[in-house]
């Protein structure tokens, strides 16, 4: 028999009703599943002889439960379909029969509490997921954001994380509880104010833009925080530009980049393909504080630097690259190479600077080695310095 879930979606309100449609549902059910939120809420409405199962992490305990029972009615939240447990069943049950009755999702209610047209508006979910695709919309300066958030990422916590990398112009509105009629309340802050205020939970929050925010674009060399105020040691904005080129980054998932120094390959590619995860690497332990001041002038959230020799470094915990920027080598030119080349996703790419003879020599051997070859070479003279190779390997 194919298993079969009935989703029903709801609100946090206590005066709960259904359509008779609904209703016949839940009445006719025996084995029910949700929150204990909501649990507390519709326990009035279940049969006598109901079976409960709770909706708690981990949920593949939840999920071996559901596997004694053919037909469950499973209480959501909102729209289960709008990055709602309705997703989550589809996912872990592909063969089962799921019909799905919605309610409106917290940031509907939100928008409606607020007057707002939302067509346009930028939803994300951080309940329970990374900041990246936070990261992504705040780059891209998205005019209207409704964010979903949970326990750890609170509104404040990312009224901060906003705040540390300079997008302070944004004003916030969070819903509380929505649709309890005893505790619900939406209240309105500066980005500053929100992450000094407490909230009640569940909540929600939709960010409303003040001002647009400039997004820099080959940003000047001297604009960045250097090492040792050294500005060689920074690959010049042209050079920077033309690196990214080689990596084809708008179509890439992953980026490495071996040898951050100041983190301006890093940054600049962060601001311009703000759907890379970015993952950086250097030895020398002062470039990490410059690496964060940057990110943070820049506004440039979600990179992660891994300190430390690349040769050394733990990189089964990394999300593997499909495209690699050498831009130190300490001399492990080949090594590097090598190892980059046991994690380097098919069709991936790796791009090199070369600015002497012996390095440009070096490389084209080390690719070689990896049963690679250099595709590209691109030869550039910027002001009185040294021409530099750049170098795409295939």
């Amino acid at each position: 028999m194919c298993k079969k879930f009935t989703v029903i979606g709801m609100s946090d309100s206590r005066q709960v009703w259904f359509p008779p449609q609904v209703m016949n549902l839940i009445t006719a059910g025996r084995v029910f599943s949700g929150g204990k939120r909501h649990h507390e809420i519709v326990a009035s409405l279940l049969p006598a002889d109901a079976v409960w199962i709770d909706i708690t992490v981990p949920l593949e305990a939840v999920f071996e439960e559901y596997k004694k029972y053919d037909d469950i009615v499973v209480f959501a939240s909102g729209d289960p379909l709008f990055y709602g447990f309705g997703v989550t069943l589809k996912r872990e049950f592909p063969e089962a029969e799921i019909a799905v009755f919605p309610a409106a999702n917290s940031l509907q209610m939100l928008a409606h509490r607020m007057l707002l047209p939302y067509a346009d508006m930028r939803c994300v979910s951080l309940t329970g997921r990374p900041w990246d695709a936070f990261d992504q919309a705040l780059i891209l300066g998205e005019r209207l954001i409704g964010v979903l958030t949970d326990k750890v990422k609170t509104p404040a916590a990312i009224a901060a994380r906003m705040y540390e990398y300079g997008y302070d112009n944004y004003r916030i509105t969070v819903g509380e509880q929505l649709g309890n009629e005893a505790s619900e309340r939406v209240r309105s802050f500066s980005v500053k104010e929100a992450a000094d205020a407490e909230f009640a939970t569940p909540n929600c929050m939709i960010m409303e833009q003040t001002e647009s925010r400039p997004r820099p674009f080959g940003i000047p060399e001297n604009e960045f925080d250097l090492l040792d105020g050294r500005v060689n040691m920074i690959t010049k904005a042209p050079i920077r530009l033309l690196t990214l080129r080689e990596l084809d980054l708008p179509r890439r998932k992953s980026f490495w980049d071996i040898g951050f120094c100041t983190g301006s390959v890093s940054i600049e590619a962060r601001l311009q393909f703000p759907h890379l995860k970015v993952t950086s690497f250097e030895i020398r332990p002062e470039c990490e504080d410059i690496l964060v001041r940057n990110a943070r002038r820049f506004g440039a959230p979600g990179i992660t630097p891994v300190m430390g020799d690349f040769m050394a470094a733990n990189l089964s915990t990394l999300p593997a690259p499909d495209a690699v920027f050498i831009g130190g080598h300490g001399g492990k030119l080949k090594e590097i190479v090598a190892r980059v080349s046991e994690v380097l996703l098919p069709g991936g790419v790796i791009v090199f600077n070369s600015v002497t003879p012996e390095s440009y020599d070096m490389f084209q051997e080390a690719v070689a080695a990896q049963g690679r070859r250099v595709m590209i070479s691109r030869r550039v003279a910027i002001d009185s310095f040294n021409p530099i190779e750049i170098l795409r390997a295939e």
